[in-house]
């Protein structure tokens, strides 16, 4: 069988919902790695909160974080990163009207630092994951380059009021995503980057057709990786237009080996779910 290039979303696919890859779904990712296949990570996720599921599958592939924004290797320095930054200009204008549009905080993040506009407690906890250095304040002069991604946390009621702000000031510079409905975040990374440009930067690198390539995913971050790759899969518990733009369906979820019980039938490898 021909390398396949099998490209795993970590929250919501990959990871259960208590942050764990399933035994099974590691074996069988483990077994796929015996026949040539290549398992990459494409995560919206900065690499400090990747590295221990990277390292737990012992992987030796690039990885895709930030959506796509930081592409990178950890094990080959040769490899050429791809770091793609959100305009400086655009940043500080944001902070200019940062009552105008009813913005309560900023954090900004350039590769694994962090940089928080007013100091919160909250949110500094919410991305302490991997031990981030953490600087608080302006940041548009505390920061010492261009952020990969940023983060604006709403004021109550006013998500929707910014996404219209970023889409009527900043579209020609910045695409734009909330976190989950829960979660009171909308962030922000440089328009025409997502998972899929990741992906595509790194196929002649893995030396990978296209037409070998697997994705899963779950929420709308996805959706350009879904529609890049040749066999797209939505897991169960993905938000329904995710789904629908999918060729296929997990039957179970991530809590129930979703991705791996899906891969141990696509590629007929007879491995018995326990």
């Amino acid at each position: 069988m021909e390398k396949h290039l099998i490209c795993l979303d970590l929250d919501g696919t990959l990871l259960t919902d208590d942050k764990k890859i399933g035994t099974y779904t590691k074996n069988v990712i483990n077994t796929l790695k015996q026949y040539g296949h290549k398992i990459m990570i494409t995560t919206g996720r900065p690499y400090r909160a990747t590295v221990p599921y990277y390292k737990e599958l012992k992987l030796n592939t690039p990885v895709v974080n930030f959506n796509g924004a930081f592409v990178h290797h950890p094990l080959d320095n040769d490899f050429k990163i791809k770091h793609e930054t959100l305009s400086q200009e655009v940043l500080n204008d944001i902070v200019k009207n940062i009552e105008v549009f009813g913005i309560e905080n900023i954090v900004a993040e350039v590769k694994d630092d962090l940089y928080i506009h007013y100091h919160d407690e909250v949110m500094m906890k919410e991305f302490y994951m991997g031990e981030p250095m953490i600087k608080t304040g302006d940041i548009t002069k505390t920061m010492p380059e261009e952020a990969t991604t940023v983060l604006i946390k709403a004021k109550h009621g006013q998500v929707s009021k910014i996404r219209q702000a970023m889409e009527d000031v900043y579209a020609e510079a910045i695409a734009h995503r909330q976190w989950d409905a829960a979660y009171p975040v909308v962030e922000i990374i440089k328009k025409g980057i997502s998972k899929a440009t990741g992906i595509e930067y790194v196929l002649d690198y893995l030396g990978v057709d296209h037409r070998n390539t697997i994705a899963f995913g779950d929420e709308d971050n996805d959706f350009q990786m879904i529609e890049y790759v040749n066999h797209s899969v939505a897991v169960k518990n993905a938000v329904d237009p995710l789904k629908e733009r999918a060729v296929a369906v997990t039957e179970f979820t991530n809590n129930e080996d979703g991705v791996g019980r899906y891969l141990n039938e696509y590629f007929n490898l007879g491995l018995n779910y326990y």
